[in-house]
């Protein structure tokens, strides 16, 4: 049961993070002002699909870096304490951070 929980919780994590890496490449990619009419839809049809794909490969790597920093520093050091899930998400932003300063 333990390790459902930790498969539920890490779930969790990972959207949270894949959501992060898309809101990333909205922001670097700009709005969409391509019309969809013409040749403008096959534009339009490369920017949702780097929007989604990039944005969910930047999301992962995020989610990697996480789920390493927390599986070996993070538990370990936080073992009963009740702000764990806030020192996560502090660490979850910090390591956005880092891979949007890489990117």
């Amino acid at each position: 049961m333990k390790k459902l929980k930790q498969i539920a919780i890490y779930t969790l994590w990972t959207i949270v993070s894949i959501v992060l890496g898309i809101m990333y490449m909205r922001i670097v990619l700009g709005a969409n002002n391509i019309p969809k009419e013409g040749l403008g839809y096959l534009a339009h049809m490369f920017y949702n699909w780097g929007l989604f794909h990039v944005g969910l490969i930047i999301g992962l790597v995020i989610t990697l870096l996480f789920i390493l920093l927390d599986v070996f520093c993070l538990k370990k050091k936080l073992k009963n304490n009740g702000k764990l899930i806030s020192i996560q998400f502090g660490a979850l932003m910090i390591v956005t951070a880092f891979v949007i300063v890489v990117h």
